[in-house]
């Protein structure tokens, strides 16, 4: 089953190799909700989004000949993504800093509720409000470490930096989320997979 699906992937990707547009076509419905998510996770308003995401495919276009395979697809495309968004930031914003965002209040989640179910999915919720609020490379490391399931060494390769920076931004991004959090549902919270 594996087998088959490995050869799957590397026919469409022949095919995308190839200029075939339907297989372009499904290549950004695939991963269209990841590009925005890069793009939207630097800061971008939804309409620089998808200026920042067109550029985006544009580039991915033009460099699947050189795609070795080496990374997986998601992790090659989220790098140009992430250096598309990178870049719109440097020429459409003067102020491009590791800032951290307005410190504003997080909705807080004391309130016992019959449904355990729902209970976790405010609570989830309430989280990746205050991940977005973390500085914008923190945010994106904790993104691409905890809901995109990447390793330190795929975030290295994204994010251009150095494997101990990642781990840094990791560290700092965890221990703001603690403060941030611990207000929110009043004791010390933990980010955890």
């Amino acid at each position: 089953m594996a087998k088959e699906l490995w050869q799957q992937e590397a026919d469409w990707l022949s095919l995308l190799r190839s200029g075939d547009h339907n297989a372009f076509a499904q290549f950004i419905d695939k991963y269209k909700e990841l590009v925005f998510l890069c793009c939207r996770r630097l800061g971008l308003r939804e309409d620089e989004a998808e200026d920042a995401a067109s550029e985006t495919f544009l580039a991915a276009y033009k460099a699947l000949r050189r795609y070795g395979g080496r990374a997986e697809l998601s992790t090659w495309l989220w790098s140009i993504a992430y250096r598309q968004a990178v870049n719109y930031l440097r020429k459409n914003r003067r102020q491009w800093q590791l800032e951290v965002e307005p410190d504003e209040e997080i909705p807080s989640n004391k309130e016992q509720g019959p449904a355990a179910a729902l209970q976790a999915e405010e609570q989830q919720e309430i989280v990746w409000q205050a991940v977005d609020r973390l500085p914008r490379l923190w945010a994106m490391a904790v993104v691409l470490y905890y809901r995109e399931e990447k390793s330190i060494a795929d975030i290295a390769k994204i994010m251009q930096a150095k494997e101990n920076t990642v781990k840094t931004y990791l560290f700092r991004g965890r221990e703001r989320l603690k403060q941030m959090l611990g207000r929110a549902f009043g004791e010390a919270s933990d980010v955890t997979r």
